[in-house]
């Protein structure tokens, strides 16, 4: 194969490549795009729910009781962490980001591996913390799309209260899981992203006495006729529903932006390289005409 034709296929890969890259930057964006629109969209119904607990925590002072009782921290037990990471690559730094800032919020809550409980979402976070030396108990393959995320939630809620379960009746105190947080990367930018920590567990009390004192906006006050601890717990649930959800959400559009900004790296190297190819091309294909030209003379001169 002459040179000429090498260069060609190579100027036609690299435009392949542009073609494909630029693809992916225009689905990146639009996923970025469809999961801060569902993100957005929680914020109605985390207020209805935080309007569901005003109800019930001015009417019984439950916050006081079962709140406490139930989701207090102590100073000894286990602690679960749900780490968010991704299923597919071309991402950039974004799983050794999430999982370098939860190693180190780990070790400054001075928290050691064998006292955690990992969740892993996705895989490609996984080598990454078991290289740490951190042992993982339970993977989830990551949420592909919208519609995936519901369902995930609505697992990790009972694996989540599958760790209560256990630990309220055959661990120890040492062994029960008392404390829950969540580690993710959230959309800084359409190209950037940057870790975040929330604690699921135990409630935030200042959150808590913050949603009894509000202000009820209508005339007519609320009532409810189930048992107040039964009523706070389901509310809960859709709260701690919400906050999974948004992790999911605020992930994937991370994850994305991460990707979409590998891509802007990408197009550029290819539309350098294309510009190479495309001027050694141009400058062999101009020296073979010019030795066409030549032979041509020279034959020419030699005929007379």
């Amino acid at each position: 194969m002459s040179s000429i034709e090498l260069l060609q296929r190579q100027i036609h890969t690299a435009q392949e490549l542009q073609a494909v890259v630029k693809m992916m930057k225009v689905l990146a964006a639009l996923n970025i795009h469809q999961y801060e629109q569902a993100v957005t969209s929680l914020a109605e119904y985390n207020h209805t729910i935080e309007m569901g607990l005003h109800v019930v925590l001015k009417a019984t002072h439950t916050h006081d009781t079962h709140t406490q009782q139930s989701f207090s921290t102590s100073d000894v037990g286990r602690c679960g962490v749900i780490i968010f990471g991704s299923e597919q690559g071309m991402c950039g730094q974004f799983n050794e980001q999430i999982s370098r800032y939860a190693i180190a919020e780990l070790k400054k809550l001075n928290i050691s591996p064998e006292h955690l409980a990992i969740f892993a979402v996705g895989s490609r976070i996984i080598s990454h913390l078991e290289t740490a030396g951190y042992a993982i108990e339970q993977t989830f393959p990551m949420a592909g799309s919208l519609t995936e995320i519901t369902s995930m939630v609505q697992e990790i809620l009972l694996h989540i209260a599958e760790w209560r379960d256990r630990g309220s009746t055959t661990l120890t105190a040492r062994q029960q899981i008392v404390q829950i947080f969540l580690f993710y990367n959230h959309l800084h930018s359409n190209t950037l992203c940057q870790p975040y920590k929330l604690q699921l567990l135990p409630l935030d009390r200042q959150w808590l006495q913050h949603i009894e004192n509000e202000t009820w906006e209508s005339r007519t006050l609320p009532t409810f006729t189930m048992p107040s601890d039964t009523l706070v717990a389901s509310l809960l649930r859709q709260y701690f529903f919400i906050l999974l959800y948004r992790a999911f959400g605020e992930s994937l559009a991370g994850e994305n932006a991460s990707r979409l900004a590998s891509m802007q790296v990408a197009e550029k190297n290819i539309a350098e390289r294309l510009t190479e190819f495309t001027g050694q091309f141009q400058q062999q294909r101009q020296t073979a005409i010019t030795d066409e030209l030549l032979e041509i003379t020279s034959a020419f001169e030699l005929s007379h």
